[in-house]
This record gives structure tokens, sequence and C-alpha cells, in this order.
């Protein structure tokens, strides 16, 4: 008896397109995960905090800066830009008191210069645009007399925002050392 022949089947594919298929598969697949990747991260709410955690320190830092340095021969332009600087209770009480301070600063005949050696946002409530800072910087008095004094603080900063940007709505000393926070 006799038996059929046997037919043999190759163990592997041997066709020429099968290298290509399987670079394809993965490419595709690499396009999936990288395009999923990219979406999350576009649609990631933490990147859009820290962008306003940036803004915030950024601005709050700039009105600190701005509400330290004032030049007597150029006054106008200064409480300009501290009033600019600032958002209700205390751009009222800056406007309100603007010529006595005026007045102050002309007779003692000051410049002085504030530079930023540091600052962070403390607290964000993005969604109530409202945030804290503390911002370190170094103030330099010089007087009529040529006397320079240089004086190194920490201000604590609380910002609005308002119309799109924030700004200062109040600013006071930061307690250091072991002082408890008033």
């Amino acid at each position: 008896m006799e038996r059929p022949a046997r037919r043999r089947v190759p163990r592997r594919l041997r066709t020429p397109y099968a290298p290509a298929l399987v670079l394809a598969l993965v490419a595709g697949g690499f396009a999936a995960w990288a395009g999923q990747d990219w979406y999350d991260a576009a649609h990631d709410d933490r990147a859009a905090y820290a962008v306003q955690r940036d803004r915030a320190l950024a601005a709050g830092e700039q009105a600190v800066q701005n509400l330290n340095t004032l030049d007597h021969r150029d006054l106008d332009r200064g409480l300009d830009l501290w009033e600019a600087s600032t958002t209700g209770e205390l751009h009222e009480q800056l406007a309100s008191g603007r010529d006595d301070f005026a007045d102050q600063v002309k007779q003692a005949e000051t410049v002085s210069t504030a530079r930023v050696l540091s600052g962070a946002v403390t607290a964000l409530d993005d969604r109530a645009g409202r945030a804290r800072v503390l911002v370190a910087l170094r103030v330099t008095v010089r007087a009529a007399d040529g006397t320079r004094t240089d004086k190194d603080s920490r201000m604590l900063g609380e910002l609005t925002r308002t119309d799109g940007r924030w700004k200062l709505s109040a600013l006071g000393q930061a307690p250091v050392g072991g002082a408890p926070a008033g």
C-alpha cells in the first residue's frame, strides 16, 4: 500500500513582505503609543496649573521689586508703576496716599532700587484667581548725601488675578527665624 506523498510545508513564511509587515506593525504601535502620550500631556491639568504658578511667581516678583524701587527724580513714573502693579485695597491705599508719600520722598531725595534674590509661590488657587508668594530681595537706598545702605528682606505678597493678569493685593514683611506669623 502506497502512502500518499506528503506535501512539504515550509517552517517559516517565505514571503518577502513579512519583514515589511512586521516593521509596519511595530511602527504603528509606536505611533499609537506616542500619540496617546502626546494627547495625555496636552490635556493634563497639571501643565496648565504649572503655567499659572510660573506666571504668578513672575508677576509677584516683579510687583514686589516695583514697590521697593523709587527714584525721587522720577516720582510719577515710579508711583504709576506701583499703582499698575497692585489691585484691591493695596491699590486704593497707594493711590490715596500718593501725594503725601511723594512729598516725603522729594524732601528726603532718596533713590531706592530693589533686586529679587529668590521667590516662591506658597499657595495657588487657580480657579479663584488667588496666590501667595514669598520673595527675598535686596533693597539699596542712596541718600541725598551719597551714602548707600543695603538691606535684605523677605516679603509675603498676596496676588489676585485681574483681567487675566496677576497683581499684588497685599504685601507685608515675612517673619524671620522662629518668629510667629501674624
